[in-house]
């Protein structure tokens, strides 16, 4: 399968079996459109008017050269691997643990209910939050590194707890020859020096919710009597950032339909002084007033365009960023499973709630039709396991196609369940995003590379 785009001034085309990336001339992209479909005197006949016959048969010829390398045209080797995916033997490797179904915000979109799921109140006790962590040990197998994520609600509104439980996975991880990566997610109402000193201790990354410019923050991400966050937390996720030397962490927004020149709302965090950031768009019910539609596609399809073309510039000056969606690694890349199959949720990866549930994610929190068990009993609905198991790009007729699917492993099960009653369909509006910002990040690795050989260049002359 191949994908040819043009973006920013290049030709690109992407082999999407073998991964490789191409940035051709016209000529060459004009060839590569009529190859498979033509042989060579039929692409000879209808290139003839626009470029020297004797070009296009040399052309003609690296192109299959590359064919036979297996970086043109290459054959399908993943479709066989997943033959007997619910047979495949998972281990548990990472865990969000739910530590407060509560929040001291309202933001307008939260699928959390403002941290309530479902109308349930609760703080997450030790005894859980223990016995989470020794069940997912217990689940891990021979995997040494293991992923635990504080969330919410606010877990800071639970903060005792998620010290002495990072305590007890320390002493644990000694004792089992485990290593436990912890991250916080927070909206950073409760910040204070205490809980930064430990955070950039323990935590090997912090996420902190931002939703941008102040009026688009203060709108969307409010107290519950209406006051803005922004002016309140702002400060304090500067001054966390600076202490973790702009690294390891993620100041993280949603865009709405409110705010779909959401570029400048990045713009605003580069221009803050973060340097790690991402910016998602909100999944609503499409009756919300601020959800996405699909007339609103071509106006975020030009934003991500124009972020890029920023994302570009700002690194010309040395004052570059790194955006979430725009970092892909095209030289190795996920492992052959996680081209596939994608998060794990329900398998790898699992979600906690205050009282020991287990979900395939946070996003199913209180959907019963998704109970798995408890970190108590373990996992006793193997039926749902084993559906999640299957969800993989080739059990998706939408993906099978797409260009973009090694990169996004067939998308969000959540967001398929939402829109479609299913985890094995796709959100049309995220897939259409998702394939643009596949097309930028692939740009931007092939502007990079173009700056760094005329630097080159310029430094043998």
């Amino acid at each position: 399968m191949i994908h040819q785009y043009k973006n920013n001034g290049y030709n690109i085309v992407l082999d999407v079996n073998s991964g490789s990336v191409h940035v051709v001339d016209d000529m060459v992209y004009d060839i590569i459109e009529l190859y498979e479909k033509n042989d060579l005197e039929q692409i000879v006949k209808a290139l003839s008017d626009k470029y020297p016959e004797k070009d296009i048969r040399e052309a003609a010829g690296e192109i299959e050269e590359l064919k036979a390398a297996g970086q043109l045209f290459s054959e399908d080797v993943y479709k066989d691997v997943v033959i007997d995916f619910k047979k495949r033997q998972t281990v548990v490797k990472a865990m969000c643990l739910h530590i407060a179904h509560d929040c001291n915000l309202a933001c307008k979109y939260c699928f959390a209910e403002e941290g309530e799921y479902h109308g349930r109140r609760a703080l997450m006790s030790l005894e859980v939050g223990k016995r989470a962590l020794d069940y997912l040990i217990e689940q891990s197998g021979n995997r040494t590194n293991l992923e635990v994520d504080f969330f919410g609600g606010e877990p800071l509104m639970n903060w005792e707890v998620v010290k002495e439980l990072v305590k007890y996975g320390r002493q644990r991880e000694k004792e089992c020859n485990k290593n436990f990566r912890f991250t916080l997610t927070t909206n950073g109402v409760l910040l204070n020096d205490e809980v930064m000193d430990f955070v950039n201790k323990e935590m090997s990354n912090v996420v902190m919710s931002l939703d941008g410019r102040k009026e688009v923050n203060d709108r969307m991400r409010p107290f519950r009597n209406g006051q803005g966050s922004y002016d309140l937390i702002v400060p304090k996720f500067k001054k966390l950032a600076e202490s973790r030397n702009q690294t390891n962490y993620y100041i993280r927004g949603t865009f709405t339909r409110n705010n779909l020149d959401f570029s400048n709302d990045i713009i605003e965090y580069a221009d803050l002084g973060f340097k790690q950031m991402s910016i998602e768009p909100v999944v609503a019910d499409p009756d919300e007033p601020y959800a996405l539609r699909e007339e609103d596609i071509p106006k975020i399809l030009e934003e991500y365009d124009k972020l890029a073309q920023e994302y570009l510039r700002r690194k010309k000056e040395g004052k570059g960023f790194n955006f979430f969606h725009f970092m892909i690694d095209l030289n190795q890349g996920p492992c052959v499973y996680k081209r596939l199959s994608g998060c794990g949720s329900g398998t790898e990866y699992l979600a906690v709630t205050p009282w020991g549930d287990l979900y395939p994610c946070h996003q199913f929190v209180g959907n019963e039709d998704f109970l798995l068990g408890n970190v108590f009993d373990g996992i006793t609905n193997t039926k749902v396991r084993d559906e999640f198991k299957l969800c993989n790009v080739y059990a998706k007729d939408k993906c099978k196609d797409c260009f973009a699917k090694f990169y996004c492993s067939g998308g969000c099960a959540a967001n398929s369940y939402q829109f479609h009653g299913n985890i094995t369909d796709a959100y049309d509006i995220g897939c259409e995003m998702e394939r643009k910002r596949v097309e930028c990040a692939i740009m931007i690795k092939a502007a990079l590379a173009d700056e760094n050989y005329l630097e080159k260049e310029k430094e043998e002359k």
